[in-house]
């Protein structure tokens, strides 16, 4: 198969999001892809809508990472992004850490990032350009999904848009490979939308 640059959108609190951005690493290890990382953010995604109690405080304290990750993008550029989702996803969803400022802080410096980048999870500096990153990931897949969102190109070359994959746990070498042949050859299909089933288990991070 050609090269292929993939486009990934996450918010870093989403543990499904996490699940699928480990299958990617993986499927870069088995295909002749590069992947870009963007965030999008669930805060946004839910700005304004009617909320469980205990969504509403999650939602308010999500602004948090996704906002510390535009920060240090606009400071050092994209090869900061993974490497910062990483050190955070690690915390949250592998430690099951709640505190997101200091989670924050801790990813910073495991990346040889200033610490001061974190002051930016609580202000709306860049609320702007956290707006445009998960403009440009949504408008590919409406807003009805969630987070992750993929994109590739399809088949006259314009950027084809999908929710998911959500899976767990993610895929492994050929394996995740596999998965992503499938997830090429639905955006290679004219007038493909949806596959979908309920899900019946919780994340798991193995």
């Amino acid at each position: 198969m050609e090269h292929t640059t993939a486009d990934f959108w996450f918010d870093p609190i989403c543990p499904w999001a996490w699940i699928a951005s480990r299958w990617m690493i993986e499927v870069e290890k088995v295909r002749d892809i590069d992947v870009r990382w963007h965030v999008m953010s669930l805060a946004v995604l839910n700005d304004g809508r009617e909320l469980p109690e205990e969504y509403i405080d999650l939602m308010a304290r999500a602004w948090i990472p996704v906002r510390v990750v535009v920060a240090a993008h606009a400071a050092h550029g994209d090869a900061v992004v993974l490497p910062l989702y990483t050190e955070m996803g690690n915390r949250i969803h592998l430690d099951q850490r709640q505190d997101y400022d200091q989670v924050c802080r801790e990813a910073l410096a495991a990346v040889g990032l200033p610490e001061d980048l974190a002051d930016a999870g609580t202000s709306d500096v860049f609320d702007d350009a956290l707006r445009a990153s998960h403009e440009s990931g949504v408008s590919l897949v409406g807003m009805d999904v969630g987070t992750p969102v993929i994109a590739l190109p399809g088949p006259g070359g314009d950027l084809v848009g999908l929710f998911g994959p959500v899976v767990t746990p993610a895929p492994k070498g050929e394996e995740a490979g596999l998965l992503w042949d499938g997830v090429r050859l639905v955006c290679s299909t004219p007038g493909f939308f949806e596959l979908k089933r309920t899900r019946t288990v919780s994340p798991t991070f193995d």
